[in-house]
C-alpha cells in the first residue's frame, strides 16, 4: 500500500516541529501581529503605517546557502537561523527601511522535530533583535530529493519607510566620507569558495586553529552581524546618505550599487587589517587578493556614506554599549569622477596587526 508516509513524509513529525518552534516564535513578533501561528496566511494590522505621509514598502528575499553544509557537518543548527534574518533585513535597512515582518521556508530531506525547532529558535532571536516580527512560515520535507539531513533555508521581509527619508545614491555627494562597519566573519556569503578550500586543503572544522582562537568550524559558523536595529536608531538622529550591505561581489561592487555614476569612491585598506580567518583561507587555498575581495567581505559588512559632519557622531553611536556596539572607521571619501572612472575602488594595502 501506498501512503505519505511510505513516500517519506511524517505529518506527525511535521506537527510535532511546530509545536517545539511555537515558544521561540513568540517572541518575535511586533504589537500590529494578528493571530497566531498555525493560521494560512500571517496578518499584520496595516493601519499602523497611517503614521506614515507616503509610506513606501520594501521587500527582501534571501537565504543562507551553502553556509548550511557547516552547520549540518558540525551538527549545530541554532545559529543558522540568525543569518538567514542578517541577510534580509539588513539588505532592507540600506534604503532606511524599518523591518515590519518575515517569513521562512525550511527545506529539509526529513522532518526531525528538536532540528528545525533549533534553526527556528535561530530565526526567531535574529527576528526579535531587529525588532522584526516572525509571522509564518513553512517546513517542507523532501524526501528523495535531499538526504535525511540536507536542508536550505530562505525568507521574505516587509519594511517601510517615509519617502522623504528614503536613503541612496540620490543623496550621495561629492565629500561624503565613507564609514564602514566591521564583520563578524564571513557572514552568509562565498560558502561554495569554503568549502572547496576545505575539500582541497583536506582542512578539518574541528582542528583549532591558533590564529583563530578556536576551531575552524566555529569561526565559520559564527552569525552574521544583524546591523538593522543600531542602523535605524543611528538614521534616526545623524543624517546618512547612503548605505551598502557588503554580501556576494565583495566591498567594491556591493558599495557601487549605491553611487552616482559621476561620482567616485575610493576606499583605503590601510584602514583595517585584513581578518585572520580571510588571511587563513586565502592561504590554504591559495586564493588571490582579487578572488578574496570579490567573494567575501574581508572584514567589513556594512558601508554608510555621510556627510563629514555626521562622522563624528556616527562612529560614537555606533559604538554604543555593550554587546550592542559596532566597531566602525572611516575609510574613503567620495569626489567627483572626472577623468578617472566612477564607482569604487580599493587602494593601499591591509593594515598588519
Amino acid at each position: 500500500m501506498s501512503s505519505y508516509e511510505a513516500a517519506g513524509v511524517s505529518i506527525e513529525a511535521g506537527e510535532l516541529a511546530v509545536e517545539l518552534m511555537k515558544s521561540s516564535i513568540a517572541k518575535a513578533s511586533r504589537p500590529e501581529v494578528m493571530g497566531s501561528i498555525g493560521g494560512f496566511a500571517g496578518l499584520f494590522d496595516a493601519s499602523a503605517l497611517k503614521k506614515f505621509n507616503r509610506p513606501l514598502l520594501a521587500t527582501s528575499t534571501d537565504g543562507v546557502g551553502t553556509k548550511t553544509e557547516i552547520a549540518r557537518a558540525l551538527g549545530k543548527y541554532d545559529t543558522i537561523g540568525e543569518d538567514l534574518v542578517a541577510m534580509v533585513v539588513d539588505d532592507l535597512v540600506v534604503c532606511g527601511a524599518e523591518p515590519l515582518f518575515l517569513t521562512d521556508y525550511i527545506a529539509v530531506g526529513k522532518v526531525i522535530p528538536e532540528r528545525i525547532a533549533e534553526i527556528v529558535s535561530g530565526i526567531a532571536r535574529g527576528c526579535a533583535w531587529s525588532r522584526t516580527a516572525l509571522i509564518g512560515g513553512e517546513t517542507a520535507e523532501h524526501p528523495q530529493l535531499l538526504k535525511e539531513d540536507e536542508f536550505d533555508l530562505a525568507a521574505a521581509a516587509t519594511g517601510v519607510v517615509e519617502h522623504e527619508k528614503l536613503l541612496g545614491e540620490h543623496l550621495v555627494k561629492a565629500g561624503d566620507v565613507a564609514i564602514v562597519i566591521a564583520s563578524s566573519g564571513v557572514h552568509a556569503n562565498g560558502f561554495s569558495l569554503v568549502r572547496h578550500i576545505l575539500k582541497n586543503a583536506k582542512l578539518d572544522l574541528s582542528k583549532n586553529v591558533a590564529e583563530l582562537g578556536t576551531t575552524l568550524g566555529e569561526a565559520l559558523l559564527t552569525p552574521t552581524t544583524i546591523y538593522a536595529p543600531k542602523l535605524l536608531d543611528l538614521i534616526a538622529d545623524v543624517e546618512v546618505h547612503a548605505m551598502a550591505h557588503i554580501t556576494g561581489g565583495g566591498l567594491a561592487a556591493n558599495t557601487a550599487r549605491v553611487m552616482p555614476t559621476d561620482l567616485r569612491l575610493t576606499m583605503d585598506r590601510s584602514t583595517w587589517a585584513l581578518p585572520e580567518l580571510f588571511k587563513f583561507l586565502a592561504a590554504e587555498g591559495k586564493v588571490e587578493q582579487p578572488d578574496l575581495e570579490r567573494t567575501f567581505n574581508c572584514g567589513v559588512g556594512m558601508v554608510l556614506l555621510v556627510p563629514p559632519s555626521s562622522v563624528d557622531a556616527a562612529i560614537a553611536r555606533l559604538a554604543g554599549k555593550g554587546h550592542s556596539g559596532l566597531k566602525s572607521w572611516v575609510a574613503g571619501e567620495v569626489v567627483q569622477a572626472q577623468n578617472a572612472p566612477g564607482g569604487v575602488a580599493l587602494e593601499g594595502m591591509y593594515r598588519r596587526l
